[in-house]
């Protein structure tokens, strides 16, 4: 049976933490828009920052629905599966809000994070207050061993200056804006702020 928290507890965000790949799920309020869901990996690049709010680093790379859906409406939901140990699935149901480069948060927020995830293709950090934390069992889920990160896309975008990573986005379709016309990542990108030393 399944069951909700008031908050994600140690015990919840261990789980979180042990996970290799979560997913972000969210919809424009349109009737015929684009519901969009999206595989997150990379270690690290996800922080419980308290108990009912997280944050994750939003890469470039495809398009930009998430948060395109996020600056319309906020609504966002995040989950994650066991692929291995006992069964379960967890899901965030929350306000999710975009922080850009030229936001005065940041280069803070950014902080929470370990350096070693930072890259140049850092477009926004994406903030979640859950709303709604619950789980469900997760029977159904395989169970499936974890090998290791892939590093083509760090290694895609480091070789990549600044100046060539924003023209990269201006020529990509659905970056500015998302498949159904809405305004998504400001270009041309603001420049990255000075790092603040870590909390």
């Amino acid at each position: 049976m399944g069951k909700t928290y008031e908050k994600i507890d140690d015990r919840l965000r261990a789980f979180i933490e042990a996970q290799p790949v979560f997913f972000v799920a969210t919809a424009p309020l349109a009737a015929d828009g684009h519901v969009n869901l999206s595989p997150k990996g990379r270690s690290g690049t996800l922080a419980v920052l308290d108990e009912l709010t997280l944050a994750y680093l939003d890469f470039g790379g495809s398009g930009a629905e998430t948060v395109a859906h996020v600056r319309e409406n906020g609504r966002i939901t995040l989950m994650w599966c066991a692929f291995d140990g006992p069964p379960k699935i967890l899901r965030v149901h929350g306000q999710g809000e975009a922080v850009f480069r030229d936001d005065p948060r940041f280069a803070g927020l950014l902080a929470r994070f370990d350096p070693a995830v930072d890259g140049p293709s850092l477009r926004a950090i994406v903030l979640v207050g859950a709303e709604r934390v619950s789980d469900s069992c997760g029977y159904a889920v395989p169970l499936m061993d974890y090998r290791e990160d892939r590093d083509l896309h760090a290694q895609y975008f480091g070789r990549k200056t600044e100046e060539e990573y924003n023209d990269y986005c201006e020529r990509k379709p659905y970056i500015a804006s998302s498949l159904d016309g809405l305004p998504a990542i400001p270009l041309p990108l603001p420049a990255r702020p000075a790092p603040v030393p870590a909390p």
